[in-house]
């Protein structure tokens, strides 16, 4: 592999076509609602994370390492933001999430996760940055997965602030699953730091010689969703599977997901199991599962005025089927599952709900597509 060719420099990186809101709207009617889908901004490539400006701008990563403005009017300008931020764009790899800080309006910090070249590869890496008119300042590289592989698949790579300032970052297992249960490798795990970069003291595995001390849980294969619940403030989240068993997890520290020594997936083409079957004693269940998979990226909770009888509800993106999959809970139980949108606007990459309430849809294909659902 020769790592020169995957840098990828947002400041020197071509330009797409913007678009303005389109024209085009869809009626849908749910179990709870009637609402339309509407195209605001198309051209984007293989988007795979919005944010929400307080200005009313809306940021979009794009995996090929491009980071974009859509106006509040909804025009995408057409000039990405520059500054230097080195994304190696192989694969499923590229840039990922964009997060704000949770006090973003006093220090101006925006979180990027992208995967990044070094020794032996790639792998998932954790940056911050201010945003100045039309610039990257002030970055800094928070966290490096080690070790770096070839592999350019399952990166993981959704970032999640908790209550108490925590921020969690979710690494896939690197298509080789043993590294998901080594404690010696970030690989396979959500890790938890404090927002500068720094390791919090009561991490699980901090004493354990030999461990990293960044990881909080252990034994996941490609976590791609990840929110944190309304009532209880812990962080949940959704991976693949490999063919079946996606599954939902609320994460709690020290924990073991059982990847891939337990899982309800098979292999692909040959249908055989993986691992030891589906339960073993000191390893997780997960809240929810599906079989067939449906491929999830993207989670929300939903919590606005616009969907009120979607309240508490978890919306999930899924890039198989085109959809968007609505769950009721009660507690930790899935009570209902309700698929919408079906093969309507492409893979839906990521699920964002709106400081106005709207649910925003991010489609990842090589013309994706910014939509809300109204």
């Amino acid at each position: 592999m020769k790592l020169p060719k995957l840098l990828v420099f947002i400041a020197v990186l071509g330009t797409a076509t913007s678009s303005a809101v389109a024209a085009e709207s869809k009626l849908f009617k749910s179990e709870k609602h009637t609402f339309h889908v509407v195209t605001l901004v198309g051209g984007l490539s293989h988007p795979w994370a919005a944010a929400f400006l307080p200005d009313r701008r809306i940021l979009v990563t794009e995996r090929p390492g491009r980071l974009r403005i859509v106006s509040k009017d909804f025009k995408l300008d057409p000039q990405p933001i520059g500054g230097a931020l080195p994304v190696a764009a192989v694969g499923q790899g590229g840039l990922l999430d964009v997060v704000l800080h949770p006090q973003y309006a006093k220090n101006g910090w925006l979180y990027l996760a992208y995967s990044g070249p070094g020794a032996g590869g790639t792998g998932t890496e954790l940056m911050r940055a201010k945003l100045d008119g039309h610039r990257l300042v002030q970055p800094q590289v928070l966290f490096r997965l080690e070790p770096k592989t070839p592999s350019d698949h399952h990166f993981g790579g959704r970032i999640v602030f908790d209550r108490q300032g925590y921020v969690y970052l979710t690494l896939g297992d690197r298509g080789d699953k043993e590294r998901a249960q080594r404690l010696d490798d970030h690989a396979g795990s959500v890790i938890r730091l404090h927002d500068d970069g720094r390791v919090p003291v009561d991490n699980p595995f901090v004493k354990r010689a030999g461990a990293k001390p960044e990881k909080f849980t252990l034994g996941h294969r490609n976590i791609q969703g990840a929110a944190l619940h309304p009532v209880t403030g812990e962080l949940w989240t959704h991976e693949h599977g490999p063919q079946g068993g996606d599954e939902i997890n609320v994460m709690r520290a020290g924990r073991n997901y059982g990847w891939p020594v337990i899982t309800y997936g098979v292999n692909y083409v040959i249908g055989t199991r993986i691992g030891e079957g589906t339960h073993k004693p000191g390893m997780e269940q997960p809240l929810y599962k599906w079989v067939p998979s449906i491929a999830p990226s993207g989670m929300a909770f939903y919590e606005g005025d616009k969907f009120p009888n979607w309240r508490g509800n978890m919306l999930v993106g899924a890039l198989r089927d085109e959809m968007l999959v609505r769950l009721e809970l009660n507690g930790e139980k899935v009570l209902k599952e309700e698929r919408l949108i079906k093969n309507t606007i492409g893979r839906i990459r990521d699920v964002r709900v709106g400081p106005d309430g709207y649910v925003y849809l991010l489609t990842d294909e090589a013309n994706g597509v910014l939509a809300r659902l109204e």
